[in-house]
């Protein structure tokens, strides 16, 4: 079971599905007022938002970041903080609820995935230290051809500085990084 009924008895809305809970949320614009939708927790860790702001409304499947920018509200980003559900009659942020538990595992799970927050690809920069002068070089993977430059140093045990082709925009490319820095 995803959480018992005693961590979901004060809440508003509650729907029980084969994964998931479904419970009602919304988000407060100070220039709109409250837009109310569906929250579903999936026991993968997912967040999901159908929004019932307007009865015409076609917005499913929202993250809390586009059910908050949806909603109107202004100033900064901050969903935890700012999406809510009702619990006991009254709206309680979702940082501070039970809900999250399974968000916040699955974040922690992706620490080593090249995703970043927005669930786009995200490259680190990587070093390879040359066998000759013993400085480490940096390889920028931001495109196909950096990431070939830096798997072809790796996979070479002799690699050296002058192995990497001369590029007069080296600096953009390659950095020198000092063996101690």
């Amino acid at each position: 079971m995803l959480f018992s009924d005693e961590e979901l008895s004060e809440i508003s809305g509650l729907k029980r599905g084969g994964d998931y809970v479904e419970v009602t949320c919304g988000c407060t614009s100070h220039r709109y007022g409250d837009a109310v939708g569906r929250l579903r927790v999936f026991s993968s860790g997912d967040l999901e938002i159908s929004c019932e702001c307007t009865p015409g409304c076609q917005e499913e499947k929202l993250t809390p970041a586009s059910f908050e920018k949806h909603s109107g509200r202004e100033g900064a980003r901050k969903w935890k903080s700012n999406v809510w559900v009702i619990a006991q009659g009254e709206k309680v942020p979702l940082s501070k609820t039970v809900l999250l538990k399974y968000y916040n595992q699955a974040s922690k799970s992706t620490n080593g995935s090249h995703k970043s927050s927005n669930g786009r690809p995200c490259h680190r920069d990587e070093f390879v230290r040359c066998t000759r002068c013993n400085k480490e070089r940096r390889f920028r993977l931001r495109n196909k051809e950096e990431c070939r430059l830096h798997h072809d140093a790796l996979a070479d045990i002799n690699w050296k500085c002058a192995d990497l082709p001369y590029d007069k925009n080296a600096f953009a490319l390659v950095r020198l990084v000092s063996a101690h820095g």
